[in-house]
Order: C-alpha cells, then sequence, then structure tokens
C-alpha cells in the first residue's frame, strides 16, 4: 500500500489544495490534526480514500491528496481509521 506523498507534489495540485483551504474556511486547527495524522506515515488504498476530522475531510486517491471537504460534503472511497 503507498503512503501519502508529502513532496514534489504537481503544482497544480498544490494550487489546488491551498484553494480549497481558502475557500472552505479550513482552520490552523484542522490541518495541524491532519498534520499530526501525516507524521505516522499513514497507508492508504490505491483508489480514492478520505480520512474524517472534526471539521474536515481529507480526500485522495493513492498516494496523492486530492481534496479537502468542509463538514456534510460527501466524501467517496475507502474511509480510513
Amino acid at each position: 500500500m503507498p503512503r501519502i506523498r508529502r513532496h514534489n507534489l504537481p503544482p497544480d495540485l498544490l494550487d489546488h489544495l491551498l484553494d480549497r483551504v481558502r475557500r472552505r474556511n479550513i482552520s490552523a486547527e484542522q490541518l495541524g490534526l491532519m498534520a499530526n495524522w501525516l507524521r505516522n506515515e499513514p497507508e492508504v488504498p490505491n483508489g480514492p480514500w478520505f480520512k474524517k476530522f472534526p471539521g474536515m475531510t481529507v480526500c485522495g486517491d493513492g498516494e496523492l491528496i486530492k481534496t479537502f471537504l468542509q463538514p456534510g460534503q460527501i466524501a467517496t472511497g475507502t474511509e480510513l481509521n
């Protein structure tokens, strides 16, 4: 199983993620929770997946985080613990 890539992200993807943080008002607290989770280098499935946090959901596909959702938005893929 792959691990989430944290370096050398495609520039367009990084721009998209930063835009989602701004537009969806993702708080520094939520980003901190995600950072703590990423420190454990979690394994993720090869296909679509998501990880719920109290104030957001992180969605990815394989090794890449693809977007952030607000509470109430529906994620698809395999839910991670």
